[in-house]
């Protein structure tokens, strides 16, 4: 057991570098049904920050999409795994979104070792989120 008392503590969000800002919200926002919860411009230090999420920050997981103004990509490395969403229906979702110009890089289907449907697509910028079937 560790030392250190995490009563209290909670899992505030996920940041990822974006490239095209407006893109990456259009599709949180509209493709994937979140809200833009806020909105912060640093001009003296050319970034800004944009929260998206189901719920409010004060008692969801959000995710903080940051826009260096002057870099247009990203490398996206090989240490990140991927964002996880619930959906209801993960065979409709796919389809949906597919219709959309979203990438479906692993239509729905059990996982490899287990019984769990999934799915993978891919956001603007290459980040992986991963579709799990409701139960």
């Amino acid at each position: 057991m560790s030392s250190v008392d995490t009563a209290g503590w909670r899992f505030l969000h996920t940041m990822i570098r974006v490239g095209d800002l407006e893109r990456s919200i259009d599709f949180y926002t509209r493709l994937l049904g979140m809200k833009m919860l806020r909105r912060k411009e640093f001009p003296d230090g050319r970034f800004t920050l944009v929260f998206v999420g189901y719920g409010g920050e004060d008692d969801h997981t959000v995710i903080e999409l940051t826009h260096n103004w002057d870099t247009g990509a990203y490398d996206l490395g090989d240490g990140f795994g991927h964002l996880a969403l619930a959906v209801p229906d993960i065979h409709a979702a796919c389809a949906a979104l597919a219709a959309e110009g979203v990438k479906v890089v692993r239509p729905p289907g059990p996982m490899k070792h287990g019984g769990t449907v999934i799915a993978f697509i891919e956001d603007p910028d290459g980040y992986r989120i991963e579709l799990i079937q409701k139960a």
